[in-house]
């Protein structure tokens, strides 16, 4: 009588070449062609980046979240009722008159990205511009994809005369304000929103592709594998948020000199930024935002290019 053949089922059971080494192959190809496939153009940088996000859904997205937002602060939002006077009216104005500024800089620029060939969706133009003032004291601002733009008071003295209280004096000067406006309107030009969340999915999908591989480890080498990944995802996002910090501080210098606000105030604001919390701050390495001294320093490095496009737009600076 022929016998058995013994481990027949644990080799039937590992499959592939490799076992498990073969399915995180397999998975990370197919992750390797989704990845390749769904590259866009990036004007600014001049290279291809990865989102999977339409700008209408981008969009869609960045308006839900500013009105569930706006409904949250309730009384917080200045000028939000039918009676807006005195500083209110003030400051809310001084904001959407950078707004529409940066928003004329950001059609004008597009369009002649356009015209030395670069090939992209331009943005600028169908957005749904729109500027709102929070009284808080958070030292922030954003813009969510669809041009959707917020302004904390607690910016204001940081951007203002830093004197250490925020009132009205604080928007006598209003360049660094718009610094920090062109910085956060350039976000939502190079749709780093959406290039974030696709990535992040890349990263959910990758640790999916290589937990199909860790089935037959066991649970302690499971977990060293899954912080490990985790790790190294989290290094790589960090890594990929510093450069979008990066290029959007780049494309804001533009809109501000196209816009015919001072440059030089660029890297005094980031200088001053770093001193927020008696300058304490996690390694550059650690953290989803440049070093406050690295980017004053790449904005005295952009200087020269920024002074020439100042005065070739708007005549010499004082």
């Amino acid at each position: 009588m022929r016998q058995p053949v013994r481990g027949f089922r644990r080799r039937r059971g590992g499959g592939l070449p490799g076992g498990r080494l073969g399915i995180i192959v397999i998975g990370l190809i197919g992750l390797a062609v989704y990845y390749v496939s769904n590259q866009e153009t990036n004007p600014y940088s001049g290279s291809k980046d990865f989102n999977t996000i339409s700008i209408e859904k981008a969009s869609q997205l960045g308006q839900q979240s500013y009105v569930q937002m706006l409904a949250q602060e309730g009384g917080n939002v200045v000028c939000g009722g039918s009676v807006c006077g005195g500083e209110d009216r003030q400051l809310y104005t001084a904001v959407n008159e950078i707004g529409e500024r940066l928003r004329v800089a950001a059609i004008a620029m597009e369009r002649d990205y356009l015209a030395a060939g670069y090939k992209f969706t331009p943005v600028a133009s169908k957005f749904d511009w729109t500027f709102n003032v929070i009284a808080s004291q958070q030292p922030n601002a954003f813009c969510l994809p669809g041009g959707y733009v917020a302004v904390y008071t607690g910016i204001l003295d940081v951007t203002g005369n830093g004197d250490g209280r925020v009132d009205i004096s604080d928007i006598a000067d209003v360049d660094k304000l718009a610094v920090v406006m062109g910085h956060e309107i350039g976000h939502a030009l190079a749709h780093h929103g959406a290039k974030r969340m696709s990535n992040g999915q890349l990263v959910q999908l990758g640790s999916v592709a290589v937990s199909l591989g860790l089935g037959d480890m066991s649970a302690s080498q499971q977990m060293m594998a899954r912080q490990a990944m985790g790790m190294a995802a989290q290094g790589g996002l960090m890594a990929f948020s510093r450069s979008h910090e990066t290029e959007a501080d780049k494309i804001g210098l533009e809109l501000l000199v196209r816009a015919c606000y001072d440059p030089r105030e660029a890297p005094q604001l980031w200088e001053r930024m770093g001193r927020l919390g008696g300058g304490q701050r996690p390694p550059e390495w650690m953290s989803t935002h440049p070093a406050s001294q690295t980017r004053a320093d790449n904005f005295r490095a952009w200087m020269p290019d920024a002074i020439a496009m100042y005065e070739q737009n708007c005549g010499a600076l004082r």
